[in-house]
């Protein structure tokens, strides 16, 4: 049984057509991952040239140069914490909206807990003197 050099070379075309078509949907999963990457590891870096804005909400061009910096190394496969430190590392701790838990910082922690400790033994001293 031969089949109709038509219908072959027509099957070959949707076969390419099918195939570019897995490839074109795969690479714009890809590009929507790193946007949404990009979207969220800004999200949590703060503007050095701006007020209290995020790099993400932010136009200024420091902010456009972190985005850019930061899509190359997602598309280097870098993980969010590697990019996390090496702009920490760049630019100081400050770029962090969050700052980190360490030995320096410990005293951020825990400094309004230890003033509401306080103030909470001032009030139940002073319930306690009223009579």
């Amino acid at each position: 049984m031969k089949f109709n050099p038509f219908f072959n070379s027509l099957f070959f075309v949707i076969l390419r057509l099918l195939i570019f078509t897995v490839f074109i949907c795969s690479s714009a999963k890809a590009r929507s991952e790193i946007e949404d990457d990009i979207k969220n590891i800004t999200s949590k870096l703060r503007c050095m040239t701006c007020q209290n804005q995020t790099i993400y909400s932010s136009d200024a061009d420091f902010s456009l140069n972190i985005k850019k910096i930061v899509k190359e190394k997602l598309e280097k496969k870098e993980t969010e914490k590697e990019i996390i430190d090496f702009l920490t590392y760049r630019y100081g701790e400050y770029i962090l909206f969050e700052p980190q838990m360490n030995t320096q910082n410990i005293f951020l922690w825990f400094f309004p807990f230890l003033i509401l400790g306080i103030s909470l033994v001032f009030l139940i001293l002073r319930t306690k003197k009223t009579p």
